[in-house]
């Protein structure tokens, strides 16, 4: 049947910020991937210094490769439950669960009945001679910290916190009617995922509305900030890149 009336969408591609509902993100096929759907959330082409994918495997899909040279992934698990094996060990995945795999990392990942997943990967910015090692655990066992001395404001922050990693994986959590209590300017970028709730996201000069399965990149120096409007917490996950100086 013919569509009758405007199509609208609250998709937003700015030149250092872009609003991704899921409805509008077509499924794709990644090579050394069996039996998954994959939608790119932000890549180089974007602008972002980083490759984020929402994945859907199916049961009895995967994946096993090699992460080319230099470049660490992350892995969130948003429902049901996929096992990663790399550097001789075992991750089991389940909602919340998450594995940080060091750069060139061989690895394998697989689900028996079917997962959703977050990837990130980007290419690992070396410093000193330290290198950062696997990290895995699920964000339930993670205490989450009050942001900026507000008590109800939490912030989970799943990666350590020193100069052998270069990016932090952190989930926050908005009761409703709270917001962050500045907007933020900063150099590094974030690629966020909305995981419940909703809420406004101030993006550059204005306030947009967002929701539980959006994606939001956030270029270097975008002015943002965000108030949860839902009446259950709004909880997102979002990826920083930390502990490095500029290249000039």
């Amino acid at each position: 049947m013919p569509q009758k009336g405007l199509v609208t969408s609250r998709v937003v591609v700015e030149r250092n910020y872009a609003i991704l509902p899921p409805e509008g993100i077509p499924a794709s096929a990644l090579p050394e991937w069996n039996a998954t759907e994959a939608r790119i959330h932000a890549a180089p082409a974007m602008g972002a210094a980083f490759a984020q994918y929402l994945l859907d495997v199916s049961a009895g899909g995967g994946s096993e490769q090699t992460l080319a040279d230099g470049i660490e992934a992350f892995f969130f698990c948003i429902d049901g439950a996929a096992e990663v094996k790399a550097g001789g060990k075992t991750h089991a995945l389940a909602r919340g669960g998450f594995v940080y795999l060091r750069p060139s990392s061989r690895f394998s990942l697989a689900s028996k009945a079917g997962a959703k997943l977050l990837w990130l990967k980007k290419r690992y910015e070396p410093f000193g001679e330290a290198r950062p090692e696997d990290v895995s655990g699920n964000e339930s066992s993670v205490k989450g910290e009050p942001f900026m001395n507000v008590a109800e404001l939490l912030l989970k922050t799943l990666l350590p916190a020193d100069a052998r990693f270069d990016m932090a994986m952190n989930i926050f959590t908005f009761p409703p009617g709270y917001s962050l209590p500045i907007t933020e300017t900063h150099v590094m970028e974030h690629g966020l995922y909305m995981l419940e709730g909703q809420g406004v996201y101030y993006l550059g000069d204005r306030w947009r509305e967002v929701q539980a399965g959006d994606f939001i990149w956030m270029g270097p120096y975008c002015p943002q900030s965000f108030y949860a409007t839902s009446s259950s917490p709004a909880r997102y996950i979002y990826y920083k890149n930390v502990n490095r100086d500029v290249t000039l």
